[in-house]
C-alpha cells in the first residue's frame, strides 16, 4: 500500500511517499526550484518522490494532504469576526486570497493532482489530516517506541496551536489543545519580528542570539505578555499584539513595554536586542518544561515525542532531556511544516487504513532523514563536466583521506554525498564542514563563506562512541535537536578581563578545545554521527580523528544566507563558486578552488534574498 503525504500553501511545501509503512522518499520543495520557503504546490518534490518509488501517482493508494483547509479558513473567518471592526484593511486586502486558496483549496488541490494522473477519482483518493494530527504522526509513529506521550507546538495550525497526545501501537489519539491565538511559537515569532529578522525562518537566530544576553524581560514577559499556569497552559494578551488583525506581529504597547520600537533588518545588533532574544527564550523554556512535567505527571509514560516549529528549538529540547521528566526523548527532524507531510500520509497509514506499525528495534524508521535524491558516481562526473569544473576522482578511501587532509589543513569543506536530508538541517549529506579546533573558524564561515551575521553559532557532528568524552550528554541526538554543554575539562579557563566582556565582545574569546562549536555559554548544538546511518560521514570524521585526536567536524548547511541546501552535483559547484569554500567533495570527485576557470566565479554574496 502507497500513501503520499503533500504539505503545501503556508510555507515550507513539501511532499513524502509511505509504501506498506516505510517510508521512501521526502524532500521540500524549495531543494528543487531553489526559492527558500516555497509554499507552493510541491510538484518537483512530488515527482521525486514518485521518481524514488517507480510509480505513477495512479498507482498510489491514497493522497493525504497535512491540513484540513476548510477549518483553517474557518479560524480566519471567526478571528476577524471577534476583533472587529478592528483589522478591517488587513481583513479586505486577505478575502480574495482566502477564497482563492483557503475555502476553495480541495478544488485546488484536485486540479494540481490531476495534472499528474487525469483518469484518476480524486474526491475518493484525496484525504485531509488535520494541521497537528499530521504534526503528531510525523513524530510518533517513526519514533522508537511503542508507547509515547506526543507533545506538538508551533504558531498555530487550524486552531491548535499546542496539543498533546498519546501514541501506542498504530494508535494516535489527542487528548488535549491550547487554541489560537495563544500560542508560543506566534509569541516566539513576535520576538523575532520584534528583534528584526524574519518570520518563519529568523526563530533560530533569536535562540542563536539568545547566549549573548541577559533574560532581563523575561519577568516582564510573565507579569505583561503571557498568563502561564503550573501545568504550562497559558494565555497571550492579545492588547500588545497585531497577528490578528494587522499585517505586522507586534503594536505600540509592545514597545513601551520594551524600550523601542522594533529594529530594522540590517541596523546593528545591540545589547537590548540580545537581551530580549535571552527572555524571550527564557520563557519559552520555562512554558516548554512546565508542559513536560505535567504530562509526565498526568500519564505515567516515560516516551516524549516532540514536533512543530517550537521543536526546532534545540536549546530547549536539551532542557527537557535534563530536566529528567521523560526517561526518553525523540524529535521529528523535519518537525516544521515539511514534515506535516510525512504526518499526513502516515496518518492516512496508520489511522485511515488501521494498518500496523514495526519498530525498528532501538532505532528510529527515518533512515537518518537522509530521503531525498542521490546520484551516481557516473552522473555526478557527467553533471560537473557540463558545468565546466575541473575535478579528480579518486576512490572511496582515497577521497575520504583527502578530505581529512584537507580539513585538518585549515580548509573550508564543501561535502555533497549521498542522499539529501529531509528537514531543515545538513546531517553531513549536504554540509559544509571544517576544523573545530580552530579559534577563527566560526567568524571566518559566517563572514566568508555562508555570508550571514557573525553572531550565529555552528554545530558540532561527533562520532557517537566520543559523544561523552567531549560533551555533557550520553544521548543520541543525529538530528543536530539537542544542546549539551562542552565538557568542564575540555573547556578553557578565562580571564578576568574576558569573563567580563559583554554581548558580541564574547564572539571571539575561544572557550574550549573546539572553539567553533563551542557557543558563548559554552553549549553546543550536537550531532551524533553513526556508522549504521552515514557509514560515509563516519568514516571520514574517524579518519580526522586519527589525524588529530579531534573525533569532531565543524558541520554547517551547504548554502549560503537566503539559499536553499543544495539538492544536486551543479547547485554545490556553483556554491562552491560563489562562496569561499576551498575544497568540494561530490561523491569520489574532488574539486580545489585553485584550479577552477576564474570564469566561472560567481558573486553569490548578494544573489538571494536575505532570510
Amino acid at each position: 500500500m502507497r500513501i503520499l503525504g503533500v504539505s503545501a500553501f503556508y510555507h515550507d511545501s513539501a511532499a513524502a511517499l509511505v509504501e506498506d509503512g516505510r517510508i521512501v522518499a521526502a524532500a521540500q520543495e524549495e531543494r528543487f526550484t531553489r526559492k527558500k520557503h516555497d509554499s507552493n504546490f510541491p510538484i518537483k518534490a512530488i515527482e521525486y518522490c514518485l521518481d524514488e518509488g517507480k510509480v505513477d501517482l495512479s498507482a498510489v493508494d491514497y493522497v493525504a494532504f497535512y491540513d484540513k483547509p476548510f477549518l483553517k479558513f474557518e479560524r480566519l473567518l471567526e478571528t476577524y469576526v471577534a476583533f472587529a471592526p478592528k483589522g478591517f484593511a488587513s481583513f479586505r486586502m486577505a478575502m480574495p486570497v482566502w477564497l482563492r486558496e483557503k475555502l476553495f483549496q480541495k478544488n485546488l488541490l484536485r486540479k494540481e493532482f490531476k495534472n499528474f494522473a487525469s483518469d484518476v477519482d480524486w474526491d475518493k483518493k484525496l484525504l485531509f489530516a488535520e494541521h497537528h494530527q499530521s504534526h503528531a504522526a510525523s513524530a510518533f509513529f517513526p519514533s522508537p517506541y511503542e508507547e509515547a506521550v506526543v507533545l506538538t507546538m508551533d504558531g498555530v495550525g487550524e486552531w491548535a496551536t499546542t496539543s498533546a497526545g498519546i501514541g501506542r501501537g498504530n494508535k494516535l489519539t489527542m487528548i488535549k489543545e491550547i487554541h489560537f491565538p495563544h500560542s508560543l511559537g506566534l509569541l516566539y515569532s513576535a520576538f523575532t519580528y520584534y528583534t528584526g529578522f524574519k518570520v518563519n525562518s529568523g526563530e533560530y537566530k533569536v535562540m542563536g542570539l539568545a547566549p549573548y544576553g541577559e533574560p532581563k524581560y523575561a519577568q516582564a514577559i510573565l507579569d505583561n505578555v503571557i498568563d502561564l499556569k503550573d501545568d504550562g497552559s497559558f494565555r497571550l494578551d492579545q492588547s500588545y499584539f497585531e497577528y490578528c488583525t494587522g499585517l505586522r506581529m507586534t503594536n505600540g504597547k509592545f514597545d513601551s513595554l520594551f524600550g523601542g520600537p522594533a529594529r530594522t533588518p540590517e541596523e546593528r545588533l545591540n545589547q537590548r536586542h540580545m537581551d530580549l532574544a535571552a527572555s524571550v527564550q527564557a520563557v519559552v523554556e520555562e512554558a516548554v518544561l512546565r508542559l513536560t512535567r505535567s504530562l509526565a505527571a498526568e500519564t505515567g509514560i516515560e516516551n516524549l515525542c516532540l514536533a512543530g516549529g517550537v521543536a526546532l528549538n534545540c536549546v530547549a529540547n536539551g532542557k527537557i532531556l535534563r530536566d529528567g521528566a521523560f526517561k526518553n526523548i525523540w524529535v521529528q527532524p523535519a518537525a516544521g511544516d515539511a514534515g506535516g507531510a510525512l504526518g499526513a500520509a502516515l496518518s492516512a497509514y496508520h489511522g485511515h487504513m488501521d494498518q500496523p506499525r514495526t519498530l525498528n528495534g532501538a532505532a528510529d524508521n527515518m533512515a537518518g532523514s537522509y530521503l531525498g535524491p542521490t546520484f551516481a558516481q557516473e552522473e555526478i562526473e557527467r553533471r560537473l563536466k557540463e558545468a565546466k569544473a575541473v575535478f579528480t576522482t579518486l576512490s572511496s578511501d582515497d577521497a575520504i583521506s583527502a578530505t581529512a587532509d584537507a580539513l585538518a589543513d585549515g580548509k573550508a569543506i564543501g561535502w555533497f554525498q549521498g542522499r539529501m536530508e529531509f528537514g531543515p538541517r545538513a546531517l553531513g549529506a549536504r554540509s559544509i564542514l571544517a576544523d573545530p579546533r580552530s579559534p577563527s573558524m566560526q567568524k571566518t564561515l559566517n563572514l566568508k563563506v555562508k555570508y550571514r551575521e557573525s553572531f550565529r553559532p555552528f554545530a558540532p557532528s561527533v562520532l557517537r562512541e566520543d559523544l561523552s568524552d567531549w560533551f555533557d550528554i550520553d544521548s543520541d541526538s543525529p538530528y543536530m535537536l539537542m544542546v549539551a554543554d562542552v565538557r568542564n575539562e575540555r573547556r578553557r579557563t578565562m580571564t578576568a578581563e574576558e569573563n567580563a566582556l559583554f554581548g558580541i565582545d564574547k564572539l571571539n574569546v575561544p572557550r574550549s578545545e573546539i572553539p567553533s562549536v563551542t557557543h558563548v555559554d559554552y553549549s553546543a548544538r550536537i550531532q551524533t554521527v553513526h556508522k549504521e546511518t552515514n557509514p560515509r560521514y563516519h568514516a571520514l570524521i574517524t579518519a580526522f580523528k586519527e589525524r588529530t585526536g579531534c573525533p569532531i567536524v565543524v558541520n554547517t548547511s551547504f548554502n549560503v544566507r537566503g539559499e536553499p541546501i543544495v539538492c544536486t552535483p551543479e547547485d554545490a559547484f556553483r556554491c562552491f563558486m560563489g562562496s569561499e569554500i576551498e575544497v568540494l567533495v561530490v561523491g569520489n570527485c574532488i574539486l580545489r578552488k585553485e584550479d577552477q576557470d576564474p570564469a566561472l566565479k560567481l558573486d553569490y554574496k548578494d544573489a538571494f534574498e536575505l532570510d
